[in-house]
C-alpha cells in the first residue's frame, strides 16, 4: 500500500523542464528560449574544441547557478528549481564571455 501511495505522489509531480545549452567557440545555442518555472534540468554539451562552463543568474538576483567545466565532446547537467525571470547565461573561462559566449533564458510562470 505504501508503494502505491509513493507511486501516486511521484506521478503527480510535474516533470522537470529541460533545456540543452550547446557550447562552441564562442557562442551558446539553446534548445529552447524559455522554460516553465519550477524544477528544471539544464544540460551543457560542449561541441567545441576548447573547454567551456556555464553560469546562470536571474536578472536582479544574487545567486549564480554553476555547471562546471566540460571538456570537448563532454556533457554535464544541473538540476535546480528556477523562479520566473530572465536569466543571463555565460561562460566564465578565460575571455569567453567577452568574445560572445552569453545567452538569455526566460523562465516563465506556469499557466
Amino acid at each position: 500500500m505504501i508503494a502505491v501511495g509513493i507511486a501516486l505522489v511521484v506521478a503527480l509531480l510535474p516533470a522537470p523542464a529541460r533545456v540543452q545549452v550547446g557550447a562552441d567557440e564562442f557562442r551558446y545555442s539553446l534548445s529552447r528560449q524559455s522554460i516553465v518555472a519550477g524544477p528544471a534540468i539544464v544540460q551543457l554539451v560542449n561541441f567545441g574544441e576548447d573547454e567551456h562552463d556555464l553560469r546562470l543568474r536571474r536578472a536582479g538576483g544574487t545567486r549564480t547557478y554553476v555547471v562546471g567545466t566540460v571538456r570537448p565532446g563532454g556533457t554535464r547537467e544541473l538540476e535546480a528549481r528556477f523562479l520566473p525571470g530572465r536569466f543571463t547565461l555565460w561562460c566564465s573561462l578565460a575571455d569567453h564571455r567577452r568574445r560572445g559566449m552569453s545567452a538569455t533564458l526566460v523562465v516563465r510562470r506556469p499557466s
